[in-house]
């Protein structure tokens, strides 16, 4: 059963693809900067910020989209809790041992991902009771 894609779901869409973009731009071209800042590897931010580039191009076409198929809703929903939850575990597993700002960065950007989930899952279940 397809989507259609509403006002309130293509507006945080469209957030998760502006926040998404300047995340992967921060972390890609800004590694060599915020590494020494943050106490993460260089080499992990920028692969995070390149992993974001072909999140951003599809959420680019799926916006457009007038309707949507329901699986391609529930994976990106999939995708932003797995991105948390990635974050918050990796954190948790003691493989990096960021400073301070570290944590707060990876936990204040697991946090918002989370919250673009929660709105997308609104936003879906706007689009179900309407249909």
């Amino acid at each position: 059963m397809p989507v259609t894609m509403t006002k309130y779901l293509r507006t945080v869409l469209y957030a998760d693809i502006l926040f998404s973009a300047a995340g992967a731009l921060l972390m890609a071209a800004g590694a060599p900067f915020l590494s020494p800042l943050l106490g993460l590897p260089s080499t992990l931010l920028v692969g995070a910020g390149l992993v974001l580039v072909p999140w951003v191009l599809g959420l680019g076409v799926v916006v457009r989209r007038r309707h949507v198929p329901r699986i391609v809703m529930v994976d990106i929903l999939a995708i932003n809790f797995l991105w948390c939850a990635a974050c918050l575990g990796l954190l948790a597993s003691g493989a990096i041992t960021p400073d301070g700002l570290g944590i707060a960065f990876v936990v204040a950007q697991a946090l918002v991902v989370a919250l673009f989930g929660v709105l997308q899952f609104l936003g879906l279940r706007e689009a179900a009771a309407a249909a």
